[in-house]
């Protein structure tokens, strides 16, 4: 998929690359949307990929002196969601990147990458648009700092030049007495793309709006805003014929299309719909309603957080060694450079417990750990693994013993055609080491990234439940 890639050791060094380049590179900072354009042919051009992942400090969410908050390029959906700025000051942000994907893509998705990435129907981008968000960019040539209204001038389409790096998301700290909320409706309750989306912002003066930014996605080329919403609401209490009103004179602002999704019709709509409901969850104080207080990440007890410094610039090409601690067992292969994670541990190590069911993120059934964290090894690149630790299904029993997960789903029955099992034991496995009793509904956010086919959920819950009664935290792969 790509000839070679460098894993850089500071920004300044991935600038420089990018621009050496000339268009035929692209930066891997969570590369979930990037390995599946690559698997499919969308960025042919591409050969070169530029890995920033293993530069600390580029993961942190903080609050400047200015009194703006700032998201780096590595901060990922599951940093938002779990951040407790993000979900006191920018609720909305926090609901949509909470929304996205699994655990498994929240952990290496980032919030940068969905902005790049220019969908309109990606959940991060009307949340920060209604936050006054803005993204500066890098480049050897310098900085520029752009409005995130302004970075988009199509679908799939940015102001950003081939040789720019995205390094900083930020906004404004919102006002006292700001209250925000993101809405989404979509074809399933997770991994699924919104057919429709909406952030609402409103800095309140009591019950009064002082003024509002309603940001709405999927119904048009790029996220839009609502700006006749917008302006009905200033200085108006929130009553049900207030929000019933605003709700009606957002559709003006929707420019949606028909597609597999949803007709053109019923989006319109739903963008009614969507912002009704957004604005009476606010309007009853019920926005934070569904909100896990404690949300379910899969990165065990700990957040993670890249702090490791490399010596200097990796090269990774065609016959060069990948070395790596996968189960524990030092690894070194010749090879392997241009494959997925999945292919390299089932193809080059012969880890064939790690099974492929989808290749594109959706089912689950390649979950590993990869440095601490459950990820879907078929959106990772295989360089990634030089330098890592990496755990599998494999690597789970003890001096030949099998983990309590594992003996659990033998016990509750919870293995049926056995294809999605490594997957759903893993994410259990990992859920266990953040909650020693995890409730059901974190059990079932654990494995929302998992499917099963043969529909066996209801023996899996029971199977995890019974794994946290017996006892089945600290599993080996544990974040150090």
């Amino acid at each position: 998929m790509w000839e070679t890639y460098y894993a850089a050791a500071t920004l300044d060094e991935a600038a420089k690359l990018l621009g050496e380049q000339a268009g035929k590179a692209r930066i891997v900072a969570g590369a979930t949307d990037l390995m599946l354009e690559l698997e499919r042919g969308i960025r042919p051009e591409i050969s070169v990929l530029i890995d920033i992942t293993r530069i600390p400090r580029l993961d942190v969410i903080e609050e400047d002196s200015q009194g703006w908050i700032h998201l780096g390029p590595l901060v990922t959906h599951n940093h938002c969601a779990g951040s407790a700025l993000i979900v006191d000051k920018a609720f909305a942000l926090a609901q949509a990147c909470w929304q996205i994907g699994a655990p498994q893509i929240r952990n290496r998705g980032t919030v940068a990458g969905n902005l790049i990435t220019a969908s309109p129907a990606n959940d991060s981008i009307p949340a920060l648009i209604a936050l006054g968000a803005q993204v500066t960019l890098r480049s050897v040539e310098g900085e520029r700092v752009v409005p995130l209204e302004a970075f988009y001038v199509g679908v799939r389409r940015t102001v950003m030049r081939r040789n720019e790096i995205l390094v900083d998301i930020s906004f404004p700290m919102p006002p006292e007495g700001t209250r925000s909320t993101f809405y989404k409706l979509a074809l399933r309750r997770a991994q699924a793309i919104s057919v429709v989306n909406a952030a609402v912002v409103l800095e309140m003066d009591g019950n009064s709006v002082r003024s509002a930014r309603i940001a709405l996605g999927s119904v048009a080329p790029t996220v839009i805003r609502a700006a006749g919403a917008e302006s009905y609401l200033q200085d108006k209490r929130l009553t049900a014929a207030t929000i019933e009103r605003c709700a009606a004179l957002a559709i003006e602002a929707a420019k949606p299309i028909d597609d597999l999704r949803g007709s053109a019709e019923y989006r319109s709509e739903m963008v009614r719909i969507s912002t009704l409901r957004g604005l009476r969850a606010l309007m009853g104080g019920k926005e934070r309603e569904n909100y896990p207080e404690v949300p379910v990440m899969l990165w065990g007890a700990n957040e993670y957080h890249w702090s490791e410094e490399l010596p200097g610039l990796i090269e990774h090409n065609p016959g060069t060694m990948i070395e790596t601690t996968v189960n524990g067992k030092q690894h070194s292969v010749e090879g392997g450079v241009e494959k997925s994670l999945l292919r390299f541990l089932r193809e080059d190590l012969g880890l064939t417990g790690t099974k492929e069911g989808c290749a594109e993120g959706e089912c689950g059934a390649c979950t590993v750990f990869l440095d601490g964290m459950a990820v879907m090894a078929c959106l990772v690149p295989a360089p990634r693994a030089h330098g890592a630790e990496i755990v599998t299904i494999e690597g789970l029993d003890d001096n030949g013993n099998l983990h309590v997960v594992q003996s659990a789903f033998i016990e509750e029955g919870a293995v049926q055609c056995g294809y999605c099992t490594p997957g759903f034991v893993m994410s259990g496995v990992k859920l266990l080491e953040e909650k020693k009793r995890p409730t059901r509904t974190d059990i079932e956010q654990a494995i929302s990234g998992n499917l099963c086919r043969c529909t066996g959920y209801y023996k899996i819950i029971s199977a995890l439940d019974l794994a946290s009664r017996s006892g089945g935290g600290g599993a080996r792969g544990s974040a150090g």
